[in-house]
């Protein structure tokens, strides 16, 4: 299988609930570069880059969320590698600041 780099939008109960801790330790447990951030008033934002079969596990995983979390909905399209470009220096996969809260 090849890599492939996924931007998700996570909608729902998913802040104030360790959504993005919780999202960082899934995504690094399976090898994947990326980055995971808050954005808006209900939404997680993420991009997973890795091993196809690996990123879609996450994806899947991220449709449940943590204990705590309630997803309404995944949005997810291709992205390009550039968007890792987002990720703290050093660092396979970050937790980011929360952007465009309202």
């Amino acid at each position: 299988m090849s890599d492939v780099i996924r931007h998700v939008l996570i909608r729902g109960t998913v802040q104030g609930v360790g959504f993005r801790y919780w999202t960082r330790r899934a995504a690094t447990a399976r090898g994947l570069q990326g980055w995971v951030r808050n954005r808006g008033r209900d939404s997680v934002e993420a991009v997973f880059a890795g091993p196809e079969q690996a990123v879609a596990e996450v994806i899947a995983l991220c449709r449940r969320g943590p204990d705590m979390a309630r997803v309404d909905s995944v949005d997810e399209a291709p992205a390009e590698p550039d968007v890792l470009d987002l990720r703290k220096k050093g660092e396979r996969f970050s937790e980011l600041a929360t952007i465009g809260r309202t």
